[in-house]
């Protein structure tokens, strides 16, 4: 019953974002809207391995821009389709996620975070030394010059971004809801008490690892298009590590519902600080919500509502 109201709800964003585009015609709105929607698709795909798992990855960037850069190879290449971008950017993050997780996963705390971020570093440094994706002086992508139902491309992407975060969340709340999140949950309370009872930890550490890249990847295919020049420097972005990671502990690391409200939050405060201020508080407004609220609320904001709850049910 719990599953057809969500989707129901999901049906009344799409529509309602749909619509959006119907009476609003400030361009801007579509910009700050796919970041923060970017965001959200982005946090709910680090949480499913650093929240659910308990392996906290600092290589988001590296699964972000590898999306980017296969659609760039794809545009270059055969002109493919947007639908085509997104799967592909997702196939290709997703397979280094399993390929990362045989290399990495052994590793533990700490040394699987350095890991990743060096796993960042190195594609980073590919990027800037291939000249077919433009290399180190980055490269244009021209947006296709209109889309049906669509008054320009920026509300299509805005449209698209939407019903990817809305998948996303769709994913995690199934994965929470299932074996494979009581897996994960095991795994992260003691993963050597999970092995003692049988969980198959192996399969489901590489699980996480592939659907969390997938997603990612996902989330970078429409970038290109989104930016139109594409550099290292963007694709490859500290923020992107930063947020995905900042925006569940924000919200709520332990169920699906803690990323969208970080992301939200965080998300909603950066782009009025980008219009207000100056982006350069981006990374700021970020560190200080964050020390704020694991002094505060270590547990997120979900978990301080549940604490508050139980309080007052006792």
């Amino acid at each position: 019953m719990k599953g057809k109201w969500l989707l129901l709800i999901a049906l009344v964003l799409v529509a309602g974002g749909f619509l959006l585009t119907r009476f609003v015609e400030n361009r801007y709105v579509y910009f700050a809207g796919y970041v923060i929607l970017q965001y959200i698709l982005l946090a709910t795909a680090w949480n499913i391995l650093g929240g659910y798992t308990g392996y906290v990855n600092f290589g988001t960037g590296a699964f972000f821009a590898l999306g980017a850069y296969t659609a760039v190879v794809l545009i270059q290449s055969v002109k493919a389709p947007l639908i085509v971008l997104i799967l592909a950017g997702g196939l290709v993050a997703g397979l280094l996620g399993l390929g990362i997780g045989y290399l990495t996963l052994r590793l533990r705390g700490t040394f699987f975070s350095i890991a990743t971020l060096a796993l960042s570093v190195v594609l980073q440094t590919m990027m800037i030394n291939w000249d077919y994706v433009g290399g180190a002086k980055g490269i244009n992508i021209i947006r296709p010059s209109s889309v049906p139902l669509f008054g320009n491309y920026v509300e299509f992407l805005f449209m698209v971004m939407g019903v990817m975060a809305i998948g996303a969340v769709a994913v995690a709340w199934f994965i929470e809801n299932s074996w494979i999140g009581r897996g994960f949950a095991a795994i992260r309370d003691s993963e050597v008490a999970a092995e003692c009872m049988g969980v198959p930890t192996l399969r489901l550490k590489l699980t996480a690892t592939t659907v969390s890249g997938f997603l990612m990847g996902v989330a970078g295919a429409p970038f290109p298009y989104y930016i139109t020049f594409l550099e290292p420097s963007s694709a490859f972005n500290l923020s992107y590590a930063v947020n995905s990671l900042a925006m569940p502990m924000v919200g709520g690391t332990t169920t699906w519902i803690g990323p969208v409200i970080g992301a939200v939050l965080l998300g909603t405060l950066q782009q009025l600080a980008t219009v207000t201020i100056s982006s350069a508080l981006n990374l700021l407004i970020v560190g200080v919500v964050l020390v704020a609220f694991v002094v505060l609320a270590p547990e997120g904001i979900v978990g301080l509502f549940q604490r508050v709850a139980r309080r007052r049910s006792a």
